[in-house]
């Protein structure tokens, strides 16, 4: 049988349905998008197993993609997804002679890519983005990686599992940008606070509503932007109107990618009040949008250009009314890692 010269199979809980669907994982996309260039006798296979909502075999970008629908159903459902799992992987083995292993993240793909990885002896590493460091993780003790099978999205991940776990993640490797989705158009920065992301508790928007609160206190035409979708929605909608901010902060709901990118270069401040965060790629693609950047989590150890760490909701004001007050005729772009970094690093550990 023909092989490729290296195949690498990705275990993540969902994938893009298709190639236009750009708001799922949109940094998981790229990173196999420039896979692809880099190496492109890669042969890469995902196996997505709770998103999309569908059971099928199809193709993303020429990468076979199967998703197993396993809408995040417990019970006998995951059971049963394990088996439809197991038996697809063996079927890869097979036919394409698997040389590695990549989950997202320490979940029940971590689990599913360990045990397999075991049993016929090949290279896997689980990359922790985010929760899956926090304290309460059952994967951590069913699935027992070793520290050297472990990446870390960002030094603030590598701590955060060692304090919770005891097992202090080998390698770091920090996410990246595709510069090319990026205009630098000279756009015009007409808005003084934006935010983005999904609308859930964690992600604290209710921050975001009271800084501009205060901030409208001395600029009373301050305009800010909240983008994204989720459960919170009506509840900062509600906290909106009741803080009389309706003429202030517009409310975008979830947009593609692409659109994302385009209202956050019209930013000056990317405020990001998440209680917890492995790192904000949000905040990555601000800065290179031009945007100065203030948020609770540190994600390195070493400092930011740009990016401002604050630990109160007082510090956050202060340093957005700082930055509102400093008159700018140009707005530095700062490029802090680039996809290609990210590849690179990962082809490193797998040997492409």
């Amino acid at each position: 049988m023909n092989y490729k010269t290296k195949t690498l199979v990705i275990l993540t809980p969902g994938f893009a349905k298709d190639e236009s669907d750009s708001t799922c994982l949109p940094m998981q996309q790229s990173l196999i998008r420039c896979m692809n260039k880099m190496f492109p006798h890669l042969n890469i296979i995902i196996l997505a197993f709770q998103y999309p909502y569908v059971k099928k075999i199809y193709k993303w970008h020429g990468n076979t993609v199967i998703s197993f629908n396993g809408r995040n159903r417990g019970g006998l459902s995951k059971l049963i997804l394990f088996q439809k799992w197991n038996t697809a992987i063996k079927k890869n083995h097979r036919e394409n002679k698997i040389d590695g292993l990549l989950s997202f993240w320490y979940t029940e793909c971590a689990f599913a890519g360990k045990r397999f990885a075991d049993k016929y002896n090949v290279t896997h590493y689980c990359w922790m983005w985010g929760q899956d460091a926090k304290k309460g993780n059952k994967y951590v003790s069913l699935a027992r990686l070793r520290s050297d099978e472990l990446i870390a999205f960002s030094d603030f991940m590598q701590d955060e599992f060692k304090k919770n776990y005891g097992i202090k993640p080998l390698h770091v490797i920090t996410p990246g940008i595709d510069i090319n989705e990026f205009s630098f158009n000279n756009v015009k920065k007409d808005i003084d606070v934006i935010a983005a992301g999904s609308l859930i508790p964690l992600k604290q928007y209710d921050v975001f509503i009271q800084v501009v609160a205060y901030l409208k206190i001395s600029m009373p035409l301050i305009k800010a932007v909240l983008i994204g979708g989720g459960p919170e929605k009506n509840r900062l909608q509600d906290l909106i109107e009741s803080a009389g901010l309706q003429s202030n902060i517009t409310m975008t709901g979830e947009l593609s990618h692409p659109d994302v990118l385009q209202w956050m270069q019209r930013g000056k401040i990317f405020l990001h009040p998440s209680s917890y965060e492995g790192f904000g790629i949000v905040c990555i693609e601000a800065l290179c949008s031009g945007a100065e950047v203030i948020s609770f989590v540190k994600p390195m150890h070493t400092k930011i250009e740009n990016w401002h760490i604050a630990t109160t909701k007082e510090e956050m004001i202060l340093k957005a009314t700082e930055i509102l007050a400093t008159s700018k005729d140009e707005y530095k772009s700062i490029i802090l890692y680039r996809i290609e970094q990210t590849v690179e690093k990962m082809a490193q550990l797998f040997s492409f």
